[in-house]
């Protein structure tokens, strides 16, 4: 298990750095100074110019400014937003949550929903409900998720007007914004009614979140049906069978836990296509989230903030799938066991 942690520290480290590389390579190639794309301060004179270019170091070496560049991220000199003059570290820091709870939600969806369906279809492989729901759920992913947002909007929102267009809370409500998390904020806020801005923050949720969760149900529901069938041809479940156990027995002692091992891997694929997805519906609904954020800023030209931005959401998912792909290693030693006798 150490070696296991060992590696993927290393790993994860590696990733960071050549993350932060290219973060830093991209002040010299987007269009404006380098000075500029790094700060988000722009220069008034040749004398705050030359201060500025002495303090970042960028007139040294490429890897001393680098490394000046690795102490500024973590020591929180992040820069400044070219447009709004904020630091970014504020700024993505109040984004980002919007966007995790968001693909949270979700994900939740995808897990509750996808799974027991998929688990119903391997069962009932090449029958009349397994056709039905395989060729629905190919359908669902086949459909962009701009076009489904979209859709529901038109449906839900502008037809029969039963669900909110867009934002994540009716500007009535006055939640000061305390961890990021909507409905934690709302159990922390005074003088508010918890029970109405909790049903109007639920309202605002359902539209994005079912966006977002109809592709990734749609692609679980396929893995987890060919993860069923291929269990239930192993020859172990014959011979469960010969023994006599019941249906149920079977499942639930063989076939479950060995059918969703092969799963969690390709659910780490799944979540990093979920928070992209996610980025995508935050511009049509509105929602304060960092992939919303982002789409002003290349807009607007904020190179700084693309450049953080870029750096925020890709160490985001490369921290979810290597804990993912931790987990399903610690859980499944077996795993780790076959590939070091493979390799």
């Amino acid at each position: 298990m150490i070696n296991i942690l060992l590696r993927y520290t290393i790993l994860f480290v590696l990733t960071l750095l050549a993350l932060s590389a290219l973060s830093f390579t991209l002040i010299y190639l987007f269009p404006a100074e380098p000075i500029i794309n790094l700060t988000g301060i722009t220069p008034q004179n040749s004398i705050q110019h030359d201060a500025l270019v002495r303090q970042y170091r960028l007139d040294s070496a490429y890897l001393i400014q680098f490394w000046h560049y690795l102490e500024q991220l973590f020591s929180g000199n992040w820069g400044y937003s070219l447009i709004s003059g904020q630091p970014l570290k504020e700024e993505v820091l109040t984004a980002l949550p919007a966007t995790v709870e968001l693909s949270t939600y979700a994900m939740m969806i995808v897990i509750m929903v996808g799974i027991p369906i998929g688990c119903y279809s391997g069962l009932r492989a090449y029958t009349n409900a397994d056709f039905t729901i395989n060729s629905l759920s190919v359908t669902v992913y086949s459909v962009p998720v701009f076009w489904l947002a979209v859709l529901f909007i038109l449906t839900f929102s502008l037809q029969f007007g039963w669900l909110p267009l867009s934002g994540r809370l009716n500007l009535l409500f006055d939640i000061p914004s305390q961890t990021g998390f909507l409905f934690i904020d709302i159990l922390l806020a005074d003088d508010v009614d918890t029970s109405l801005a909790m049903r109007d923050a639920f309202l605002h949720l359902i539209l994005p979140t079912l966006s977002i969760a109809c592709i990734s149900t749609a692609a679980i529901i396929r893995i987890t049906r060919r993860s069923i069938i291929d269990v239930l041809n192993k020859p172990y479940i014959t011979a469960a069978k010969a023994r006599g156990l019941s249906n149920r027995q079977i499942f639930f002692r063989h076939v479950l836990r060995n059918a969703l091992l092969p799963i969690l891997p390709l659910m780490a694929m799944q979540i990093t296509t979920l928070i992209t997805n996610a980025m995508i519906v935050e511009t049509l609904f509105s929602w304060p989230g960092i992939g919303n954020w982002l789409i002003q800023a290349i807009y607007q030209r904020d190179y700084s903030a693309l450049r953080i931005g870029m750096l925020a959401v890709s160490t985001l998912v490369v921290i979810i799938t290597i804990s993912i792909d931790l987990f399903n290693r610690l859980i499944d030693p077996s795993r780790e066991k076959f590939e070091s006798v493979t390799i």
